[in-house]
């Protein structure tokens, strides 16, 4: 299939209710977080995480990041948010974590610009109807040198979609560095650079 028929396909968003699988304990037997975020993330830093559904990621990034670290999530979804802010609360970690709703056009962090040390984007790139816009979003929230863990799952983005994400993190000013293994996933560690 062509990148512009592949572009033209609908984007679905995770519906809110499969969050509470994604979220489940049971998920670390295939994907662990900490095995996962440890090699990137390092206490004090501030770490953006778009789509971070019911917060599998989340918990651990703030666990992470330590007392001194910040941790923002956006979600277009109320009903992720909500329970991401109960989890975390529950955890012990929601003042270490600002949950934003947000919208499909934009990820709503201008007023963050320059400011994240790393942005974890892990299997919602494909949902986005504008990735070239989501890169750029990005790319304008990471200070240089910052990075950007991009994950998607195997079952839905074919490989040659996931090139093109990654033709569009280049454009928007990111970096190729590294790709990690991760279960069942596209991997890529980029920087953003200049």
């Amino acid at each position: 299939m062509s990148s512009l028929a592949e572009a033209s396909k609908p984007h679905r968003v995770c519906p809110w209710w499969l969050g509470y699988f994604l979220a489940s304990p049971l998920r670390k037997l295939w994907q662990d977080p900490k095995e996962i975020l440890a090699p990137f993330v390092r206490e004090g830093q501030r770490v953006l995480e778009p789509g971070p559904g019911m917060g599998f990621f989340t918990l651990e990034l703030a666990r992470l990041v330590g007392p001194q670290g910040r941790v923002v999530a956006v979600d277009l979804q109320s009903k992720m948010i909500d329970t991401l802010r109960r989890r975390a609360a529950k955890a012990g970690l929601a003042e270490r974590i600002e949950a934003r709703v947000t919208s499909p056009e934009s990820l709503a962090i201008d007023d963050l610009k320059g400011s994240f040390d790393f942005i974890l984007a892990f299997a919602m790139v494909h949902e986005i109807p504008d990735a070239a816009k989501f890169f750029t979003e990005a790319a304008a929230a990471a200070r240089n040198g910052g990075i950007l863990l991009l994950a998607e799952p195997r079952g839905h983005v074919k490989d040659s979609m996931f090139e093109n994400e990654l033709k569009l993190a280049a454009a928007a000013g990111f970096q190729l560095m590294d790709r990690p293994a991760i279960k069942h996933s596209h991997a890529a560690f980029l920087k953003k650079v200049g």
